[in-house]
């Protein structure tokens, strides 16, 4: 009775998380527009963010939790998620994804220089509090390539729709009244200090579920980390990447996963180390980082070969079953 109650808590935890970080999403987007801030910035730093806000908030909250063992297993087991199944199953829905001469040329070298950057940071089991400000400071420094570099020499046709339409949106309500405008901003203020709450209640009772659950199953709190919780956090990438790719719009199914893997490379894995030392444990090492560079990799290729056919989206779906069957001991 024990153990399903905190699987139910661990499903509307995961739920309530998911759902207030989009709410959280869309009321800062706002936000930053009504006071002027670039509607490109906007796209590249708030909306890429956005979707991997359940994988940092859950990364923290393991930390204060003192379970830091989550924090690289959810890094992790979410990058393994993003490329294995969220590619996969984009791949089978859309028949065949095409892939930009950009994303070959810029975005996947440097996903594979920063997972290469992280497996360094992670090498000695430990994540130390320099190491998690060095990651910090490249995603910053990535951040400025994306915005000063992107910007005037290939912006992608994604970042520049949502810019688009965000303008549109508060263009709209700016030539309303303003009694309507401040109105407007009131609640979208309110909307983002709500789902700022619900995303902390959403990740503490993610984290203190899962410790639970481990310990009445008498399972690691990582195995968790690495299956469920990588799962849960990735289904924003799920649904953004599987939406885009039915539209045939194949540079936002892919890219977004090269930005959502950027930053769990640096940011969850590198904000939790600045409020204590983060663990790596044993079957994150020995399973999940070989699994990690193994996608990595096909990523790559199949990025190189600028096509993944419906063929090869069934082969990720495989290898990343044969991943979880590794997990629990089924193979």
């Amino acid at each position: 009775m024990e153990l399903l109650l905190w699987i139910i808590i661990f499903i509307v935890a995961m739920a309530v998380l998911i759902k207030a970080a989009d709410y959280f999403t869309d009321s800062a987007e706002k936000i930053s527009l009504i006071f002027r801030v670039p509607p490109f910035i906007v796209a590249v730093t708030i909306v890429a963010i956005g979707t991997s806000l359940p994988e940092l908030s859950t990364a923290l909250m393991s930390v204060f939790r003192n379970a830091s063992e989550i924090v690289v297993g959810n890094a992790v087991g979410s990058n393994i998620a993003n490329v294995l199944l969220v590619i996969g199953i984009s791949a089978i829905v859309a028949g065949q994804l095409k892939s930009k001469r950009s994303l070959i040329d810029l975005d996947l070298p440097v996903m594979g220089m920063i997972t290469v950057m992280m497996l360094v940071v992670i090498w000695d089991r430990e994540v130390t509090f320099i190491e998690g400000l060095l990651s910090l400071l490249t995603y910053a420094l990535y951040l400025f390539y994306i915005v000063y570099f992107r910007e005037k020499k290939i912006p992608l046709r994604a970042e520049k729709k949502i810019a688009k339409d965000l303008k549109k949106d508060v263009d709209q309500v700016a030539t309303e009244s303003k009694p309507k405008l401040a109105k407007d901003t009131i609640i979208t203020v309110m909307i983002f200090i709500i789902s700022s709450i619900l995303i902390y209640f959403g990740a503490r009772y993610t984290i203190e579920s899962v410790i639970k659950i481990g310990a009445i199953l008498d399972i690691a709190a990582s195995v968790i980390a690495l299956t469920a919780i990588a799962i849960g956090t990735s289904l924003p990438e799920l649904i953004v990447s599987v939406t885009a790719a039915y539209k045939k719009q194949y540079e936002i199914s892919l890219g977004n996963i090269v930005g959502s893997n950027i930053f769990n490379a640096l940011v969850v894995v590198g904000a939790p180390a600045m409020f204590g030392s983060v663990i790596v444990d044993d079957l994150t090492f020995s399973i999940g980082i070989p699994f990690l560079i193994g996608a990595m990799i096909i990523y790559i290729f199949s990025g190189i070969s600028q096509k993944i056919h419906r063929l090869e989206g069934f082969m990720y779906i495989l290898l990343y079953i044969f991943f979880i069957g590794k997990l629990f001991s089924l193979f």
